[in-house]
């Protein structure tokens, strides 16, 4: 069986977590949990997974040719800020996509990795 390499990149709110009671954090904390135990169960293997800094730590490089501008903060302004990933290989993208429903009601996006 052929395996993919995929980035889950987990989106949310932040104000929402700094807003949440303990035992709203505890139930997340759980998901992640039970997101991690059961991962064999379809067949997903964890390659790397990490929680991110608040966005207001990030810094943003744009390119043209030698020149660079650095700014201070993400790349665009949204509603949800990039809170996390999760790098899984997994038999197929629809194996992944199961597997993330055991995560919080996050906004989920999940992308192959291009072989290089």
């Amino acid at each position: 069986m052929s395996v993919q390499t995929y980035l889950v990149l987990i989106y949310a709110d932040e104000g929402d977590w700094d807003a949440a009671d303990e035992a709203t954090k505890a139930e997340y904390y759980r998901q992640h949990g039970d997101y991690d135990d059961q991962a064999a169960d379809y067949g997903v293997t964890f390659l790397a997974g990490e929680a991110l800094q608040p966005v207001a730590t990030a810094v943003t490089l744009r390119r043209s040719g030698q020149d660079a501008t650095i700014t201070d903060g993400p790349f665009a302004e949204t509603a949800e800020q990039l809170g996390g990933f999760y790098l899984v290989t997994a038999p197929s993208r629809e194996a992944v996509l199961k597997h993330a429903m055991l995560l919080p009601e996050y906004t989920i996006e999940v992308r192959e990795i291009l072989p290089m």
